[in-house]
């Protein structure tokens, strides 16, 4: 009773709000757990976002390839990699999601397999070098990406199951900022490290392994969620079933707009390896510049994904169309800058402030489209509208990989600016969407 007192209170604090409708979404014995489950979902999303930041494929991971001297061009496969590998599979997952009635257990699965490649990337780095650790690490962050799928799908079921509306995006805005604050204290460390410091395999290892136990810590988290069995139709056929929610780009106009403007929100993620890239070709490969980028990120979750939070709980289609266009404006200011100034982007801080900003857009693309298709979709449908989205995306994302090609046969300020064009495509497309959270 006494811990059912104090999460209410928490809960009540960090919502700073109460209204006895809210749940009205939810079953009657699902909404006596909201504040026990809210916290849960808090910390667990923290711990994985912890473990994210350690193992970030836009800042870190090339840093890791670089240690083991693996060949450059695998760092071109870090994002749509980590990204499409964990999107792809998720119509069959889908399926497999639907046959259980409890679906957290599909989640604590993903995050402990997630733990497990992150370990065994750690190992490779401390063994190997070179080619090998290269294909190695890229093998292994396939394993990590499909584990990653079970995780994106589960999460969001579960998460419509027991988190009624107008407290769904909070969850997320509360998470990315504790974890952004943990970012900002290792991306000082490291920076005031910099001159005694030389961030080798062991230490790139060390961060590996950090991150594989927030993994595990996350599944212990997330295995205490009070969930309630739910309906388990359409798990038989995974196959027929998924080519079925195909079926939902024709005929529900609504979400095939939403998955339209989710693949032009996909600037906000390539943008940002290639103003890490740029900053490795105009300022240099120091380590405290990895600092530097990373206290940019951290200090960007810290500061925005609250109110990203409670906007999107509000419009989440705002929240959507305001952080495509900051995106769109953060890429072509830096286009334009490396074409008519480039001394300026030469300047230690100019492309980490630069990061900063586009992850403040980020960040607000991230919650705006999370919470958007969880709103969208009503009872079991959300399973499918989340598979069948990121399974399109995972299509779109390798496709849009070859930004690289346009960066390799021009420059790297042409790629930015072609995936600005993107973003205000997707700020634009983005109007249209209909609101959700004013719905009953």
């Amino acid at each position: 009773m006494k811990h059912s007192r104090f999460a209410e209170e928490l809960y009540q604090k960090l919502t700073n709000e109460e209204d006895a409708r809210v749940c009205k979404a939810i079953e009657e014995r699902a909404c006596r757990e909201v504040p026990g489950n809210f916290l849960l979902m808090i910390l667990s999303h923290f711990l994985t976002k912890c473990g994210d930041t350690l193992t970030n494929p836009k800042i870190v991971m090339p840093w890791v390839f670089q240690a083991v001297a693996a060949p450059v061009a695998f760092i071109g496969f870090l994002v749509p990699i980590r990204e499409s590998g964990s999107l792809l599979p998720q119509l069959m997952i889908a399926a497999f999601v639907r046959g259980r009635a409890l679906r957290k257990w599909i989640w604590v699965l993903g995050s402990v397999l997630q733990a497990g490649a992150v370990l065994a990337m750690a190992g490779t780095v401390l063994t190997l070098s070179g080619a090998l650790a290269g294909w190695t690490l890229l093998v292994l962050l396939v394993v990590f990406s499909l584990a990653r799928g079970l995780c994106s799908v589960a999460s969001k079921d579960v998460l419509g199951k027991t988190i009624p509306k107008t407290r769904r995006g909070q969850i997320n805005g509360w998470s990315a900022s504790a974890a952004g604050l943990v970012t900002v204290v290792f991306a000082v460390w490291l920076f005031l490290q910099r001159d005694r410091i030389e961030f080798g395999p062991s230490d790139c290892a060390l961060l590996l392994a950090v991150a594989g136990a927030f993994w595990l810590l996350a599944a212990v988290v997330y295995a205490m969620i009070r969930e309630f069995p739910g309906a388990t139709s359409g798990g038989a056929n995974a196959l027929a079933t998924a080519f079925g929610s195909l079926g939902l780009l024709v005929k529900d106009k609504p979400f095939r707009r939403f998955v339209i403007t989710r693949a032009m929100l996909l600037c906000s993620a390539l943008t940002a390896p290639y103003i890490v890239a740029l900053a490795q070709q105009e300022v240099g490969t120091e380590a405290y510049m990895l600092g530097l980028f990373l206290l940019a990120s951290g200090a960007a979750s810290l500061i925005s994904a609250p109110a990203w939070g409670r906007f999107a709980d509000r419009s989440s289609r705002l929240v959507i169309m305001f952080g495509a266009a900051m995106t769109a404006s953060v890429a072509a200011s830096v286009a334009l800058a490396f074409w008519m100034m480039p001394a300026v982007l030469a300047l230690p801080w100019m492309l980490p402030l630069a990061y900063f900003f586009l992850a403040l857009a980020h960040q607000g693309v991230r919650v705006g489209r999370k919470t958007y298709v969880v709103d969208l979709a009503e009872g079991d449908q959300r399973t499918d509208y989340v598979a069948v989205s990121n399974s399109v995306i995972g299509v779109v994302l390798l496709l849009l990989g070859g930004s690289g090609w346009i960066a390799s046969v021009f420059d790297i300020a042409t790629a930015i600016a072609f995936l600005s064009t993107l973003g205000a495509m997707g700020a634009w497309l983005a109007r249209s969407l209909p609101e959700v959270q004013s719905r009953p």
